[in-house]
């Protein structure tokens, strides 16, 4: 997961969560920093927000488990010996049933560091773009159909 993607995530649970992070900062003249330095004021977090954002990534388990059991029951029946289309159709449904696990583990995963954070707030935003950098790694998304993608 890209640190855009994270910063992205953040502004989502914010937009659906009644709770408002709220960040008291002194300005640069009253001891504070505006330079990406550290700040000597009070930084508020709201830890409901962060949990709230990894609780929501964690239900996701139950509406893809339920993709998963249609998908899987969309193949009942399916004989893949002899006809080509077949053997394309059991191909295709092998490898997004192991991309839709994949998501899930992904969510799992993700939902879990966002809750703990929420819980702790004890991880600066250095180690927790080191568990996101290590979710990304993990969860390697396949390459585009096409080749790859080209920056603007």
């Amino acid at each position: 997961m890209a640190w855009d993607e994270w910063e992205q995530l953040k502004s989502d649970a914010m937009e659906r969560s009644s709770a408002q992070t709220q960040l008291n900062q002194l300005s640069a003249g009253q001891g504070g920093s505006t330079s990406g330095g550290t700040a000597s004021g009070d930084v508020k977090s709201d830890k409901k927000a962060w949990s709230t954002a990894g609780t929501g990534l964690k239900l996701l388990d139950e509406p893809i488990g339920r993709a998963l059991t249609q998908l899987s029951d969309g193949q009942t029946g399916l004989e893949a010996v002899g006809v080509q289309s077949a053997v394309a159709q059991k191909e295709l449904y092998d490898s997004w049933k192991k991309y839709v696990k994949g998501v899930s583990r992904r969510c799992g995963d993700l939902g879990g560091l966002l809750d703990t954070a929420g819980h702790t707030l004890s991880k600066t935003d250095e180690q927790l773009k080191g568990e996101l950098d290590k979710i990304k790694n993990q969860y390697q998304d396949t390459a585009a159909v096409g080749g790859a993608k080209t920056e603007k």
